[in-house]
C-alpha cells in the first residue's frame, strides 16, 4: 500500500503541476506553428523572386547563347562560301585550260587535213576585198576594154598536200573589168 499512496500523491502533485506546464507546451508548440506559416510565407514570396530572378538570368543567358551561335554560323556561312568561290575558280580556270589544249589539239588536226583556219579564211577575205577594190578602180578609169570578155575554165585539182607546212594557195577566180562593172 505504500506504493499506492505514492502514487496518488504524484499524480495530484503532477495534476497541478501540469497544468502550467501544459499551457506552456501549448503556447510553445503554437509559436512553433505561426513560425512555421511566416518561415512558409517568407519562402514563399522570396521563393517568387527567387524563380522571377532565375527565369531572368535565363532569358539573359538563352539570348547571349543565341548571339554567339548566330556569330557562328554566319562566320561557318562566309567560310564556306569562300571555299565555294575558291573551288568554283579553280575549277573554272581547269576547264579553261582543258578547252585551250582541246582547241589547240583540233586546230592541229584541221591544220593536217589541209583544213584552212580562222585566221586564214579572214586573211582571204581582206585579199578577195582589197582585189575587188584594185578592180573597181581599174574599170572606173577604162584601163580594160570592155569587148575583152574571157572564160576562165577551173584548174585541175591538185594532189591533196602531203605536210601541215605546206599551205596551199586559194583558187583565184578571174574577172573582167566588163563582169566586174556588170556584176555592181
Amino acid at each position: 500500500m505504500v506504493t499506492k499512496l505514492q502514487k496518488t500523491k504524484t499524480s495530484k502533485t503532477s495534476k497541478k503541476a501540469a497544468m502550467p506546464l501544459a499551457g506552456s507546451v501549448k503556447d510553445s508548440a503554437q509559436q512553433i506553428w505561426q513560425a512555421g506559416v511566416g518561415a512558409f510565407s517568407k519562402a514563399q514570396a522570396e521563393g517568387t523572386k527567387a524563380i522571377e530572378a532565375l527565369i531572368k538570368e535565363g532569358v539573359s543567358m538563352q539570348r547571349k547563347t543565341q548571339s554567339v551561335a548566330e556569330e557562328k554560323i554566319s562566320e561557318a556561312s562566309s567560310k564556306m562560301s569562300s571555299m565555294a568561290t575558291d573551288i568554283s575558280s579553280k575549277a573554272s580556270g581547269q576547264w579553261d585550260k582543258l578547252e585551250s589544249i582541246f582547241e589547240d589539239r583540233v586546230a592541229k588536226a584541221l591544220n593536217k587535213l589541209g583544213v584552212p583556219s580562222a585566221k586564214d579564211v579572214n586573211a582571204l577575205i581582206e585579199r578577195i576585198n582589197d582585189l575587188n577594190k584594185s578592180v573597181q578602180k581599174l574599170s572606173a578609169k577604162g584601163a580594160a576594154p570592155k569587148a575583152a570578155k574571157k572564160v576562165v575554165k577551173p584548174a585541175a585539182k591538185k594532189a591533196p598536200a602531203k605536210k601541215a607546212a605546206v599551205k596551199r594557195a586559194p583558187a583565184r577566180k578571174i574577172v573582167t573589168p566588163a563582169a566586174a562593172v556588170t556584176a555592181d
